[in-house]
């Protein structure tokens, strides 16, 4: 049985709205994001900084529903500052052959300003004869209210 790692979940473009230097790690999210792509409370992200290209895995903790809130803690928050942005990325461990013969679906929420919901992608893997295809779908975040 051979595993794969493949992204199941991402953040696109997220502002960093507090860095928390003094909290014990992690980075705290919106647990309304963190719901909308399937992350959950203590899963391993990766997080990119698009603002000066620093990168560093944590975890990923609940903050407070419905503030948009996106504060990297402990040593991150020196490798960001407010007003950043962000992409936070989580990743499962898959059977190659499963997802060869079942497909795969990763969902991408891309933020707004205000962390809110812009635009929201489901990229699917779907089994073809000759491997599999990527296939996207984005939906309006009108539909997700």
């Amino acid at each position: 049985m051979a595993t794969i790692r493949l992204m199941h979940a991402k953040l696109h473009r997220v502002t960093v709205t507090e860095a928390n230097v003094n909290y014990v790690g992690s980075i705290t999210i919106d647990p309304d994001l963190m719901n909308l792509v399937g992350i959950l409370p203590l899963e391993e992200v990766d997080v990119i900084n698009l603002n000066n290209g620093k990168r560093w895995s944590t975890y990923a903790i609940p903050g407070t529903a419905g503030t948009g809130e996106i504060c990297p803690n402990g040593g991150a928050a020196l490798l960001c500052q407010p007003g950043d942005l962000l992409i936070i990325i989580a990743y499962e461990e898959r059977d190659r052959a499963e997802v060869m013969r079942e497909g795969h679906q990763a969902k991408v929420l891309v933020a707004d300003e205000n962390n809110r919901c812009k635009d929201f992608i489901k990229q699917n893997l779907i089994p073809q004869v000759e491997g599999v295809k990527l296939h996207s779908t984005s939906y309006s975040h009108q539909l997700l209210h």
